[in-house]
């Protein structure tokens, strides 16, 4: 159906086309506006910053705060942890979430319904902080870089937006795979993880952001062991510093020497972690809308 031209509307019409468009207007200006102000913050003179009123442009246009985040060799350390740990625990986490996804999602397996069961519940009840730590210590994890890697392998949510979408591909498809000698192997790399690759992406930036956001398991598991220790959690300890005056990488002391506020530093660390997916994510959206089973059966 083709959709008529503006010029060519009745009155109403034409006022609910302005309407709705001035509606999204504002709806993207409030979207945008906190991310504008951020980055234009980041960008300003401290000491011009101080006096307020930074809309989406900066004022004093300088460099400084992002030379002194840089100034921290810890930043250049962590923010090579995060990109690890973000890459191997997404790879991992995928693969294993696709593979238990497409076991639970076979209808000849027997424990399916309790299997899935078991993962819901997950979501539901949880042991607490303290077992927990208990648990990754009794394994070794503690000052080790798997554990930001093997304890969050598989998400139960994760797990259920996977196995219903293969649940939703036909199984005359795994069917007439069996009946021309495939084995589940086969099926599951040459049939199901194609199909699957629009949901596959989607759960991988999941796991991406999660995994490149995450600094609580280092101030858990691995505070003082500065080999293994992320990116957050070294511009937590900056920002900590640099607001108490306190002594954590000597923050303070480098701040009041190059006259770079807290609030500075903060903004331009913002900017700093959430960068790296603001870039992915454009390569990563056009999975969402995209479907792969289109033709592949007809029933």
């Amino acid at each position: 159906m083709t959709q008529k031209p503006f010029l060519r509307l009745n009155s109403k019409d034409k006022a609910f086309h302005l309407f709705l468009m001035l509606f999204m207007l504002g709806v993207l200006f409030a979207t945008l506006f906190p991310f504008l102000n951020v980055l234009a913050i980041s960008f300003n003179d401290s000491a011009d910053t101080a006096r307020g009123g930074i809309g989406v442009i900066p004022r004093v246009l300088t460099l400084d705060n992002y030379r002194q985040l840089a100034r921290f060799p810890s930043i250049w350390r962590g923010m090579f942890i995060s990109f690890a740990r973000t890459v191997i625990g997404t790879a991992t986490g995928l693969f294993a979430t696709a593979m238990l996804a497409y076991v639970i999602s076979r209808r000849d397996f027997m424990l399916r319904k309790f299997v899935t069961t078991m993962f819901v519940l997950t979501m539901y009840v949880s042991g607490g902080l303290i077992p927990h730590f208990m648990v990754i210590r009794m394994f070794g994890l503690n000052n080790n870089f798997w554990v930001y890697i093997i304890p969050g392998l598989i998400s139960a949510w994760n797990l259920i937006i996977v196995r219903s979408f293969i649940d939703s591909l036909p199984y005359s498809l795994q069917e007439s795979a069996f009946l021309d000698g495939a084995n589940d192997l086969t099926i599951f790399f040459k049939i199901i993880l194609p199909l699957c690759l629009p949901v596959l992406m989607a759960v991988a930036l999941f796991i991406a952001v999660s995994q490149w956001n995450a600094w609580f398991d280092t101030y858990l598991f691995a505070p003082f062991n500065e080999s293994i220790t992320t990116l957050q959690f070294e511009l937590m300890k900056i920002l900590e510093g640099a607001a108490t005056g306190g002594q954590l990488g000597d923050a303070g002391n480098i701040q009041m020497a190059h006259n770079v506020s807290p609030l500075s530093l903060r903004m331009a660390a913002t900017v700093v972690t959430m960068l790296p997916m603001l870039i992915v994510y454009p390569f990563v959206q056009r999975f969402f809308v995209s479907g792969m089973t289109l033709g592949a059966v007809k029933e």
